[in-house]
């Protein structure tokens, strides 16, 4: 277990500035006054400095408290060797003319720490592999997205068919109603809310049918979730759903592979790149955890706070990527990011370590990496790499990425040097909140 540094990141600095000192930058700013000021009754810079001093007195000493105070404080981090995270604020402030000036300057710092045994690590991971029962699976959802709808005369909607609706659904508070021009409800299906089940199984084209939906306050759909909407819904006609059959001529019509077999290989080709990038993630995510665990240090709250901005911000961004505004989502957004503060504590914490681990095993990133880097945010912006980085360093975001970059690298290194166990049932790691508060996608 690493050592504890001090209970707190709080810094108080009790300083104080000479009276000497003070009486001469009074002279200055006010002679720099009587030479601008426009004073009724002289002419620009002929008025006597005692009426300077007495007219413009508080602008005088606010001029020599913004250049007095944040040079005091910077000689005094300085010769303390502080790393500041927060912008210092000024207490206790004793200024009064002929005498030292005196304030208390507040403020965050660094917090300093030993680093723990970080190169014996040891990662539980699940067993991790492609099956062909995953092949399988991947291939019945192809299947399934292929499937055609085909319309069914001459008798009810039944379980099993989809109701081909035209609805618009009004919520018991007044809000913005939800309208569909033509949709599909897969009568029977578990994914479907009872109440549409209800009431069209048995329906026939051209009926119309109003009923209310109550949805539960955890429904996966925000917009929805713990509200009544009333629906009226006309029963425009009855389709029945039809798989198509798994076979060389499947194949061609969904990808580009000439048989079922080439697919097959396909499907199973990319699940394993996708278990590649989920196995680092993972691996990734273990590593911070262990770091975390093995290390017991105060963080700055300022640093804290910053994180508890950024996991709110994005379980707005995935909202509004889901097509829901954040404004019209029924949360308590305060009390939804105090709960991000334990995981944001441990984010700044590991952050914190991940750079001392870089520092202390001189690890950089190269001008290739990050062209590489550069490379890929092209490939998937329409962008030129030679844009983005100049976009980048325009914003000031091209160092942060350069930081991002490390941290990765980082995490990497420590992973590859990491014992690694496979157990069938190794410890949960905690849900990114994020994900529980978004929710699902939206059924009728």
């Amino acid at each position: 277990m690493a050592e504890i540094a001090e209970a707190t990141c709080r810094r108080e600095l009790e300083l104080e500035i000479p009276a000497e000192d003070v009486s001469k930058e009074m002279e200055r700013v006010a002679k720099e006054f009587a030479r601008l000021a426009n004073v009724p009754g002289f002419r620009k810079g002929k008025a006597p400095l005692t009426l300077i001093r007495k007219r413009f007195a508080d602008d005088i000493k606010g001029e020599v408290l913004q250049t007095l105070v944040p040079d005091k404080l910077e000689k005094a981090v300085n010769e303390q060797r502080l790393q500041p995270v927060s912008r210092p604020s000024v207490e206790k402030l004793d200024f009064n003319e002929g005498q030292p000036l005196k304030f208390t300057a507040v403020f965050e710092v660094l917090p300093e720490f030993d680093l723990g045994n970080y190169k014996n690590l040891t990662l539980e991971l699940p067993p991790m592999q492609v099956t062909e029962a995953d092949v399988d699976r991947a291939l019945a959802e192809a299947q399934d997205r292929a499937a055609t709808f085909t319309p069914v005369e001459g008798r009810v909607v039944a379980d099993g068919d989809y109701a081909q609706l035209k609805l618009v659904g009004t919520p018991a508070d007044g809000g913005e109603p939800l309208q569909a021009e033509s949709v599909l409800c897969h009568i029977g299906s578990e994914e479907t809310m009872a109440p549409f089940n209800q009431h069209l199984r048995g329906a026939s084209a051209g009926d119309h049918k109003a009923f209310d939906v109550d949805y539960p306050a955890d429904y996966p759909d925000p917009k929805l979730a713990g509200k009544i909407y009333h629906y009226e819904v006309d029963v425009l006609g009855v389709k029945a759903r039809t798989l198509p059959e798994l076979n060389d001529e499947f194949a061609k019509d969904v990808s580009d592979a000439a048989t079922l077999e080439d697919l097959k290989g396909k499907i199973r080709e990319n699940q394993l790149h996708q278990l590649e990038h989920q196995v680092r993630d993972l691996k990734r995510e273990k590593v911070l955890g262990e770091l975390v665990k093995m290390h017991e240090f105060p963080v700055p709250e300022a640093l804290v706070e910053q994180q508890m901005d950024v996991r709110l911000q994005r379980m707005v961004r995935q909202l509004a990527q889901q097509g829901v505004d954040p404004r019209a989502v029924n949360l308590d957004w305060q009390a939804l990011r105090k709960r991000q503060e334990p995981r944001a504590k441990d984010d700044v914490k590991a952050e914190l370590i991940v750079d001392r681990v870089a520092t202390a095993e001189n690890i950089e990133v190269t001008d290739e990496e990050v062209q590489a880097e550069l490379e890929h945010m092209a490939s998937h912006s329409g962008e030129s790499a030679e844009a983005i980085r100049a976009s980048l360093t325009k914003d000031g975001a091209l160092d942060r990425m350069k930081s991002k970059l490390r941290s990765d690298k980082t995490v990497d290194w420590l992973a590859q040097n990491a014992e690694i166990k496979i157990v069938a049932n190794p410890e949960p790691q905690v849900p990114e909140a994020g994900a529980a508060a978004a929710g699902g996608e939206s059924q009728s």
